[in-house]
């Protein structure tokens, strides 16, 4: 089974030029895919600069030529569904076809509360999240159509021009087995485990229908050995294990191991946040040392 690298960097406390830089030092470092978040502020922490996550995909797509981008995950409740369809195709045309669409029903209550965002419980969300998928596959088509849904009712439209990709591929994320996976099963391509249901992966993969498998891990990369236990209580303070799981730490050598016990669960695609904000020195060695090794 080949495996897949992406990075996850989420885009607070990091301005465009740094952005920019990390996502070219990670085409150039053999990362398969670069990730952003979809949220209005940072969830959990303290207010701090964060950029808008589609304005920040079209410059990415801009500045780089072969590395997939997407969101891990696009928070659905933000946008009406013809609108999230124009803007991924337009991205996949800007890109030339590296648009993977990332997709959760949403689930941080305090950020709809913060901003005044109506949506409806959670089970409701997770409704409209489906309706959204049948929207985007209906808009990517080209041809007019009529959808009658719960929560969307469109009459006539269409959505030109269409991706570059025949098909976009669709990423839900997530861990619950009442609302998430059976979404996953109906329309993923890719079921994203999150960090925190990564103990669950073995007990949820069943229910993942088609769908491959990806999976977020925290990683603190070490040089030297003796790095260790400082990368190691850097990597559990930025990114604690309730929301990010066991994090993979150690050498070059030592992640190899670890991740090679992780692909044998059946994990396809390896989307990494590092403990030092993704530097590019780190994506360079990253790469070298670890992804060239597991090719």
């Amino acid at each position: 089974m080949s495996i897949q690298f992406g990075v996850f960097v989420p885009q607070f406390r990091i301005d465009v030029s740094g952005m920019r830089a990390r996502a070219v030092a990670a085409e150039h470092a053999g990362f398969d895919s670069f990730w952003l978040m979809d949220h209005l502020y940072s969830p959990g922490g303290k207010p701090t600069a964060s950029l808008e996550s589609w304005t920040l995909l079209t410059m990415l797509a801009g500045s780089t030529s072969t590395i997939r981008l997407g969101h891990l995950v696009g928070c659905n409740p933000l946008r009406h569904p013809a609108l999230l369809s124009k803007m991924a195709a337009t991205v996949d045309n800007i890109s030339g076809g590296r648009l993977d669409l990332g997709l959760g029903w949403g689930s941080v209550e305090a950020e709809f509360d913060m901003f005044g965002i109506p949506v409806g419980s959670r089970r409701e969300r997770a409704e409209a999240l489906g309706e959204t998928i049948e929207i985007f596959r209906k808009m990517c088509a080209g041809e007019p159509f009529d959808y009658d849904g719960r929560h969307f009712r469109l009459r006539g439209a269409y959505g030109l021009p269409a991706p570059v990709q025949s098909r976009i591929p669709i990423h839900i994320g997530g861990g619950g087995k009442q609302l998430t996976m059976p979404l996953v099963a109906e329309h993923a391509d890719w079921w994203n485990c999150l960090g925190s249901a990564r103990h669950r992966i073995d007990e949820l993969a069943p229910l993942r229908g088609q769908a491959r498998i990806s999976a977020q891990y925290a990683v603190g990369f070490a040089q030297r050995s003796d790095e260790i236990p400082e990368v190691a209580a850097v990597t559990a303070r930025r990114m604690p294990d309730q929301s990010w799981g066991t994090p993979l730490v150690g050498t070059a050598n030592m992640l190899i191991d670890q991740l090679n016990d992780e692909r044998r669960r059946g994990v396809e695609l390896f989307v990494l946040r590092f403990h030092d904000f993704a530097a590019p020195e780190t994506l360079e060695r990253f790469g070298r040392d670890v992804i060239a090794k597991l090719s």
